[in-house]
């Protein structure tokens, strides 16, 4: 398969690897992206896979709670950030949560084909048809999410709804400073962007995944060291990913010699609180949406030799 300009220049935004390297990926997988990932990964080229896509959309998340049981999250996607600042798209998101709020649907199908809340008489994909029409520009309701639960939930959002966070956590006291710590995980969960709440939720194909990549890396790096000593700094490597993609290991931003678990439990003792953090929900605006094709790939065609 020949390799496009367009090829290395998506997968240099997701791995942050050199332009040839890039370039010999691709020409050793056969184009395959995912393969490439892989083949820069092992020969330590990448020094990580940044996010799938660059993040160039427009728009807003925007979050409700209820009564500290029922949340609901929402990303509506603009074309321009001029849009996204407009009262009349802000006033339609913040209908589109109220919509979330209340809804049945179990997908994005059956979301958009409900009836919408401010008018009975029409569908949520005709209301969003109709804003269209209004605003001038494309607009996107591309996802949302509902909690409804037994404990305490609650809403963050950052950046003017740039990110949105929901967490949800199992308590049976629910009070102010439960409420706080929940507010400061979810700050967290915006800062930090784990994948998991604990390891529990890591699968066991994705550890097996991990290790088989940092293995290789770790030959590569140390061609001489025995498979003891390999094995040793693979379980530690391992250890350091994993602080760093789940949630209750990860060192807690606001004290620096607590863990986010050990912040949780400390503050479920101090209000007589059996406390457990249960889920989350983190979105950031155009996350993994390419909003236009520039001229970069002519660059990297140029000096690519293309």
């Amino acid at each position: 398969m020949a390799v496009t300009a367009s090829m290395v220049k998506e997968l240099r935004e997701l791995t942050g690897a050199g332009m040839m390297d890039c370039k010999k990926a691709l020409s050793e997988t056969d184009g395959d992206m995912d393969a490439a990932i892989e083949y820069l990964r092992k020969n330590g080229e990448a020094k990580a896979v940044k996010k799938a896509g660059r993040i160039a959309a427009e728009g807003l998340v925007m979050a409700e709670v209820k009564d500290d049981k029922t949340a609901a999250i929402v990303e509506v996607n603009s074309e321009t950030d001029f849009v996204a600042k407009n009262a009349d798209f802000q006033a339609f998101v913040k209908a589109v949560t109220e919509q979330a709020m209340a809804t049945e649907a179990k997908d994005m199908d059956a979301f958009m084909e409900e009836a919408w809340i401010e008018d009975s008489s029409k569908t949520v994909h005709e209301a969003l048809t109709e804003k269209i029409a209004v605003i001038g520009e494309k607009l996107s309701i591309r996802r949302f999410e509902k909690i409804v639960s037994d404990g305490c939930v609650v809403a963050y959002i950052h950046g003017g709804g740039r990110i949105g966070v929901l967490v949800e956590a199992e308590t049976d006291v629910v009070n102010d400073e439960i409420r706080k710590c929940l507010k400061n995980v979810a700050m967290q969960v915006a800062a930090m962007s784990p994948k998991y709440v604990s390891r529990d939720e890591v699968s066991q194909e994705f550890m097996d995944h991990e290790k088989e990549i940092l293995l290789a890396q770790a030959k590569t790096e140390n061609p001489d060291k025995p498979d003891n000593i390999i094995e040793k700094m693979i379980i530690g490597r391992l250890n350091k990913e994993l602080k760093e993609i789940c949630l209750l290991d990860q060192v807690y931003v606001q004290d620096s010699d607590l863990t986010v678990s050990k912040y949780v439990a400390k503050v479920a003792k101090e209000n007589g609180a059996n406390m457990t953090v249960k889920k989350f929900f983190r979105f950031e605006t155009g996350e993994g949406i390419e909003k236009k094709v520039d001229d970069f790939a002519a660059e990297v065609a140029a000096q690519a030799g293309m």
